[in-house]
């Protein structure tokens, strides 16, 4: 009795200390929730509708991450074309209305980009800020070796890769080795496909060549890193993100100068980028390399999901594929199209920019597919005026945010919005450009590349690559989608930076297409 006694006070005595306990951490969390409700920024007069969410720092990064398009579109209409949330720690103030678009993209002193960037590609790929002081005249330098990727120093440029992407898509897919007797089909994941021609071809068309390089094992790498890119740039330090930091250290000694000076033929563009590093003696081997290795990210991390969204819709789409083959065949002309299985063939900058249904269908893709933010960042506290019946007040160090994806998805501006129309920006043989909202002539219609000075400074080697990939591809191959297979769908985990990939895999059916063969079956 004595013993079951004192195991009864024990018992109670301890389930008392335990729910003693869970008091404490529930009245300690509610003390933390009511303190950060207290001392949390409130709005002001002249400032937009407030959004903060009940979870401290976190704000609505959940809801936003989620679908970032619903969760906007849903504020919208409940606050209007203007309003701020707490995102991960940063309150940003979103501008919904594409007609409100020029008073931020012209404003230039007290709403900065560059600094934000610089800030955040520094913290994501580990080199010291370019706009600290300690490196006078790099920036500057930076932004003019941009001219190396564009206008006629593009020539060399696509000459080289065009050679690239047949060898590679002869030797990776269509030799004998790989696809089996000549002309039968084969089965891929088509966003494996896309990874695996463009990573190789645009590393080796920047960077060259050498016998040593293992481009596999450097792209399951960088599939590993940029898998975590989205947390690195929601500031999660990097240790503690797991072998991130491992990875990371990895892809970094990929790229030292000394590596890299055993290189072949590396173009133009990053021959100058490291002469100029060069000149720097106080930017280590490490911060050098790490510079490169975001010019990989920036080169691929968005192209390879641009290119598999290009050719996904043209494969589902018959009337599209066989609409952008043709011109291409007309462009390139039938001589070209038999010898490209026997040797490289050429199609010129100028070539490429006569297509414009191709440019049409690979537009069309990127409206579709373009889930990014314009961010600048206030440098001061200030009044921005928007139009003659807007303005708001803006805090120092908040962001402004322009949603391009709002504007893209329009069905005031793009009928049916959803539905992919490979001649959409065609009108009259050229490239359409006037699209409207409620009769008024919408200028910011299409912005997968940003806006104003901001825009990404590869955007024409980005298009010309595209442009390229597609020609090559549909050149040389014939392709179909199984039956009853499941769309394909964008991974909105990666909302705010680029290009999404897909969150579901797709897989195709392919084959050699050289003249005179398939006509009778055609495409399914």
């Amino acid at each position: 009795m004595l013993l079951r006694a004192y195991q009864a006070i024990h018992i109670s005595g301890c389930g008392g200390s335990l729910i003693m306990c869970l008091l404490t951490i529930f009245l300690g969390f509610f003390s933390v929730l009511l303190f950060c409700a207290f001392c949390s920024r409130r709005r002001k007069g002249g400032e937009p509708p407030l959004i903060k969410g009940w979870i401290p720092f976190l704000g609505k990064a959940l809801e936003f991450r989620k679908n970032s398009q619903q969760f906007l579109s849903q504020l919208q209409q409940e606050h209007g074309d203007v309003f701020t949330v707490l995102i991960a720690g940063r309150y940003i103030t979103f501008i919904m209305n594409p007609f409100l678009y020029p008073s931020v993209i012209k404003h230039g002193k007290q709403l900065d980009f560059h600094t934000f960037s610089d800030s955040a590609a520094s913290r994501a790929f580990g080199y010291p800020p370019v706009q600290s002081g300690l490196f006078p005249g790099m920036s500057d330098n930076i932004q003019r070796s941009y001219t190396l990727l564009q206008g006629p120093a593009l020539d060399p440029l696509t000459f080289s890769m065009m050679g690239k992407l047949q060898q590679v898509l002869r030797c990776s897919f269509l030799s004998s080795e790989e696809s089996g007797s000549d002309g039968d089909w084969q089965e891929a994941e088509l966003y494996e496909f896309c990874k695996c021609i463009m990573f190789q071809t645009t590393f080796n068309t920047l960077y060259g060549h050498s016998a040593n390089l293992r481009l596999d094992q450097l792209r399951k790498d960088f599939e590993k890193f940029d898998a975590i890119f989205p947390l690195l740039m929601a500031r999660v330090p990097i240790a503690l993100l797991g072998k991130t930091k491992e990875i990371h250290e990895k892809l970094i000694r990929f790229f030292y100068p000394q590596r890299m000076a055993e290189w072949r033929a590396p173009c133009k563009f990053i021959q100058t980028r490291m002469e100029l590093f060069q000149q720097y003696k106080t930017l280590q081997d490490g911060d050098k390399a790490a510079h490169h290795f975001a010019m990989l990210w920036a080169a691929v991390g968005n192209t390879i999901p641009a290119a598999f969204w290009c050719l996904y819709h043209l494969i589902s789409c018959p009337e599209a594929l066989e609409a952008v083959r043709a011109e291409i065949i007309n462009v390139v002309g039938e001589k070209n199209v038999k010898l490209i299985f026997e040797e490289n063939i050429t199609i010129t900058r100028q070539q490429l920019e006569q297509m414009v249904y191709l440019e049409s269908s690979i537009n069309e893709s990127l409206r579709l597919s373009s889930v990014s933010m314009n961010i600048r960042v206030v440098q001061e506290d200030f009044c921005l005026h928007l139009d003659a019946q807007h303005s708001i007040n803006l805090r120092k160090d908040d962001i402004v945010a322009l949603y391009p994806q709002s504007t893209h998805l329009d069905p005031e501006i793009y009928d049916q919005p959803q539905r992919f129309r490979f001649d959409r920006f065609v009108e009259d043989g050229k490239e359409k450009t006037d699209f409207y909202k409620g009769g008024q002539k919408v200028r910011y219609y299409r912005m997968p590349f940003g806006s104003g000075a901001t825009q990404c400074p590869g955007r024409f080697f980005a298009m010309n690559e595209l442009k390229q990939f597609v020609c090559v591809t549909l050149l040389m191959c014939e392709m179909q989608l199984p039956e009853n297979q499941q769309e394909a769908m964008l991974d909105n985990s990666r909302a705010g930076l680029g290009i999404m990939p897909p969150v579901n895999q797709i897989t195709f059916k392919y084959r050699t297409k050289k003249p005179g063969q398939h006509e009778e079956g055609g495409m399914n």
